[in-house]
């Protein structure tokens, strides 16, 4: 009885919730980053559950009993229950999505000796030299989503409480049902390899204190508007320089990693410039972010952007495009 009455209330709760989730993070963003609004794409990545629902399905993991709304729980935090769950729905004028493989994702000191060009950046140019971009030339672009759906974060105090590294796996994966040797199950072993070794967030709250941790306050956002251009030989427009000087406070990168919810990979990088372009695809004008790094002795040899380009570590910068749902944090100067 106690549970009905449980369920019965998180769907009333669902019911008449409105914006409370999204005025909350709303509110933690203007007070921690200090701008005005946060940005479309994070406040689609926050939480949607509010604070009743948050309480109660605390109550149901303390109780171990969560895994018996794992339904309700996963539709109503807009999280992944199922492997085909996290691959979202494509533009069916563009090739499928490639499978998502973090030994072909952007770890660039530490990368296996046979890296391979992404499957998902056929038909277009992953990496390139800064004199490559010129306005009024042309430039292959590759594919610029994400592949992975549009999940939310789950608010810090339910994200705490999920197990989140290898020591308990068997945990997490009895918790969400996830079959071994799966898709899921591969997505979690290779995210968590990443995430034990380098710094990811969890929630939409921890994302912001990381990110005023290392840039501290007076920050820039960027991201790229869409993914129009994808594939496409494309028109270079207008360029803007937004971070060009190599010895000023470093720069944040954050991209997503496959997971049950989302997870954000950051990382801070030194001597990187960060450029706004105008790409003129067939439809419409994309407003792009590119990051050229201008310190890569410590990339590995192999890879591909040197198999690419011709050089190797420490003899060349290397550009690339920031793809839909990865953002660029800037500190602002003066």
């Amino acid at each position: 009885m106690t549970h009905l009455t449980l369920l019965l209330g998180l769907l009333i709760v669902a019911y008449f919730s409105g914006s409370q989730a999204e005025n909350a993070f709303s509110q933690y963003w203007e007070e921690h980053i200090g701008l005005p609004h946060p940005p479309h794409w994070l406040s689609a990545k926050a939480s949607p559950l509010n604070l009743h629902q948050v309480k109660m399905f605390m109550k149901l993991m303390e109780e171990n009993e969560l895994n018996s709304h794992l339904p309700l729980f996963c539709k109503q935090a807009n999280i992944a229950c199922s492997t085909n769950a996290l691959m979202k729905k494509t533009d069916t004028t563009l090739p499928p999505i490639a499978k998502w493989n973090s030994r072909e994702k952007v770890r660039y000191d530490d990368l296996p000796n046979k890296t391979l060009m992404p499957v998902s950046n056929r038909g277009g140019l992953p990496f390139f030299r800064e004199s490559m971009v010129k306005e009024g030339g042309f430039m292959p672009v590759p594919d610029l989503r994400d592949p992975m759906s549009y999940k939310s974060f789950l608010p810090r105090s339910l994200a705490s409480k999920i197990p989140f590294s290898f020591a308990q796996i068997k945990e997490l994966k009895k918790l969400f049902d996830v079959v071994d040797e799966s898709n899921m199950d591969e997505y979690i072993q290779q995210t968590l390899e990443i995430c034990e070794k380098s710094s990811c967030v969890t929630s939409a709250e921890d994302l912001i204190d990381f990110v005023v941790e290392k840039l501290e306050h007076h920050l820039h956002v960027w991201s790229t508007e869409s993914i129009e251009g994808s594939y496409e030989n494309v028109t270079i427009g207008a360029m803007k320089l937004i971070h060009g000087n190599l010895s000023v406070p470093p720069v944040l990168l954050c991209h997503t990693l496959p997971f049950l919810f989302q997870v954000y990979y950051c990382h801070v990088l030194q001597k990187i410039k960060i450029y706004a372009v105008d790409i003129h695809a067939r439809k419409k004008v994309n407003h792009a972010i590119m990051a050229c790094h201008y310190d890569t002795s410590t990339w590995n040899p192999n890879h591909i952007s040197f198999k690419l380009l011709g050089f190797g570590p420490g003899m060349i910068e290397v550009c690339h495009w920031i793809n839909e749902n990865g953002v660029v944090w800037t500190k602002s100067i003066g």
